[in-house]
């Protein structure tokens, strides 16, 4: 199991700027304030590997650039590719996730509880006051 780092803001842009896959790996990084040393500690690469991501002289297997994105808390990378293939990235979204779905039917179901509440209190408050 990966651990994912804090996510990091990364705008359309920002993407758009960038002209090939290895300044989008770059950006991935520097809008997690990472280094390079750090983000290869976390991904278990050496330096020249790196610098080779980075110059378009390598490329970069789907596990490692996942595990990149991971670890910056951001989709750079992903996200270049989509603009690069003409993709609008202001339309694209999330799908919401096993545990994100889970919280907000959890908070639906709150809310729902605290207007019955309401209803409850006020039926009680008009039964209690004289007429």
């Amino acid at each position: 199991m990966h651990q994912l780092g804090f996510p990091s803001e990364v705008t359309a842009q920002e993407i758009a700027r960038k002209h090939s896959l290895g300044e989008a790996i770059a950006l991935c990084a520097e809008a997690a304030q990472l280094e390079g040393k750090a983000v290869q500690a976390k991904l278990k690469t050496d330096k020249a590997q790196w610098s080779r991501w980075i110059s378009g002289a390598e490329g970069i297997t789907w596990p490692k650039l996942v595990a990149l994105m991971d670890a910056c808390g951001n989709d750079a990378p992903l996200l270049w590719m989509l603009h690069a293939r003409h993709y609008d990235l202001a339309s694209l979204r999330h799908r919401e996730t096993k545990l994100e779905r889970q919280l907000r039917e959890t908070q639906e179901q709150l809310a729902q509880e605290k207007r019955e509440r309401e209803i409850e209190r006020r039926l009680f408050r008009d039964l209690r006051s004289p007429a």
